[in-house]
């Protein structure tokens, strides 16, 4: 089995969901007492989340091309960022670890390739949904257009992610709030929901809507599962 590197804390409530899910995976199909093999560097976000704030992503990026590094002195055989927002720097941290980094975008596009989807609605943090970073690898990968909600709504799915979700908290309010936006996307014509940000799946449920979510927390750390035991 192939160690993995997850570089997380971004936040630690999401983190667990990819700690969860891979062991999950490796015990399905391994079977018995199987667990995957994983080293985690986890940070402490409030610095990180303070520098986004001020827009000082420089030495966010130098930060974690440092935990990508250890964590590929460590052994690991490939990267998983677990946030999508990190993701930006996703070309610099696989330069600086000098191993591997699996894309979170490009697990989302898998799925929705496989569902016959071509353009998807993205819900993230404002981060993700309003620099092209993102949406440009779904398009230029994969042929698939990403649409995104008005500014006002962009807004609250932000706030919501940063103010509860990261804090472990989840109201009904909010989530209808959540399911209002998806509702909206598809109304402007997308053919499903890409939940592009790992703390979405906290609140966000396939089968609330007539459209298809996918969850990158889930897809991404199946993919790492399925690179730990190529």
């Amino acid at each position: 089995m192939r160690l993995i590197g997850i570089l997380g804390g971004m936040s630690w409530e999401s983190t667990v969901e990819y700690y969860r899910i891979l062991n999950e995976e490796v015990a399905r199909k391994l079977g018995g007492l199987a667990s995957a093999r994983i080293l985690l560097a986890s940070v402490d976000f409030s610095w990180y989340a303070s520098r986004m704030g001020e827009g000082r992503w420089e030495e966010i990026g130098e930060a974690l091309a440092g935990e990508a590094r250890r964590l590929a002195r460590g052994g690991a055989e490939a990267l998983l960022v677990a946030t999508n927002t990190m993701h930006r720097f996703a070309a610099e941290l696989e330069a600086a670890a000098g191993i591997p980094l699996l894309h979170i975008a490009d697990a989302a596009a898998e799925a929705a390739k496989a569902r016959g989807a071509r353009r998807v609605g993205l819900m993230g943090t404002s981060y993700t949904m309003e620099w092209g970073f993102y949406r440009d690898r779904l398009r230029e990968r994969h042929g698939i257009e990403a649409i995104v909600p008005p500014p006002a709504e962009r807004a609250l799915v932000n706030r919501i992610i940063f103010e509860e979700l990261c804090r472990g908290i989840i109201t009904e309010e909010s989530r209808a709030a959540l399911r209002g936006v998806a509702a909206g996307l598809g109304a402007a014509g997308a053919e499903g929901i890409v939940l592009g940000c790992t703390e979405l799946p906290l609140a966000m449920k396939e089968g609330e809507l007539d459209l298809p979510y996918w969850d990158t927390t889930a897809l991404h750390a199946r993919a790492a599962a399925g690179f730990m035991l190529a």
